[in-house]
């Protein structure tokens, strides 16, 4: 077997897997369940929190910059206290934030949907130095936010619409010209959601409701396929200190499956990830 299981806490919606390099710690979220889960020399950690929390960057060895489903914040692992940065479609209660990821420019993407998945009601945003950005608009389910090797392609997919797209990216990783489709799914059983990109730049795709973690060339080319007991994988992040396994997040909601939503270690072969690039605020 390519997989062995990281933690059994069960999540109804785990996203957000993210390795902190100064640290040596993983992180994910639940969303539906407010909180953000670690692990730490075998203990079970968990912070709960009053809203949706999907996604993080690390700022600093304390310091994690949070996206929830109104606004990015800075949150301090020491004793738990938050700093308010920028609202993040505040005035929407129907939305909430979903898939993000910190880019090599030191920029932290991060996208939203609406809580009930109704359609093109999303976007994609970036947060860079102080500034929130709207680069995308008209997302249903925002996922698979990830960056090549030299940071001057950004990817990003909408579940919902089975579509990869890859965008180049300008020297401070702003986007620049129009998307281009790197996957189309359309007509299959295949749900992209999120990803990640290894030390090669190829493209390891968790794919919603087949229970598997699948691996593209940076041309689309299908590399390999890593299948779990969870059906619905929704993250995946390099894990470890030589970035040699993939800590992959899965779904409980709508399941009854003794295995789903629990979060899993896999053997990617001989891939290596790159260490996460913290946020520059």
């Amino acid at each position: 077997m390519r997989y062995t299981l990281f933690d059994p806490r069960p999540c109804l919606l785990g996203e957000g897997a993210f390795w902190h390099p100064e640290r040596q710690q993983a992180f994910w979220f639940d969303i539906l369940g407010r909180r953000m889960l670690s692990r730490k020399d075998g203990r079970e950690l968990a912070w709960h929190f009053d809203e949706r929390v999907s996604a993080a960057g690390w700022i600093d060895h304390n310091n994690l910059l949070i996206a929830s489903e109104t606004a990015l914040f800075r949150f301090d692992l020491r004793d738990g206290s938050q700093q308010h940065l920028v609202a993040l479609e505040a005035d929407r209660s129907d939305t909430r934030s979903n898939d993000g990821r910190a880019d090599p420019h030191g920029g932290f993407w991060i996208g939203t949907m609406a809580v009930d998945a109704s359609h093109g009601q999303g976007a994609i945003y970036r947060y860079y130095r102080g500034e929130l950005r709207k680069l995308h608009a008209n997302v249903s389910i925002s996922n698979a936010i990830c960056f090549s090797v030299d940071g001057r392609l950004g990817y990003y997919a909408d579940t919902a619409e089975q579509t990869v797209w890859v965008q180049d990216l300008d020297e401070n990783g702003w986007p620049t010209g129009e998307p281009r489709v790197f996957l189309d799914l359309r007509g299959t059983d295949e749900y992209p959601d999120g990803a990640v990109t290894d030390s090669k730049g190829n493209f390891w795709n968790a794919r919603w409701g087949t229970g598997r973690l699948v691996c593209h060339a940076p041309d689309g080319r299908l590399l390999d396929q890593i299948e779990v007991p969870s059906k619905q994988t929704t993250c995946p992040a390099f894990f470890g200190e030589k970035l040699d396994r993939i800590l992959l997040t899965s779904a409980a909601v709508d399941l009854g499956g003794a295995q789903d939503g629990r979060t899993w270690l896999v053997l990617p072969g001989n891939a290596k990830g790159r260490p996460e690039p913290k946020v520059i605020l």
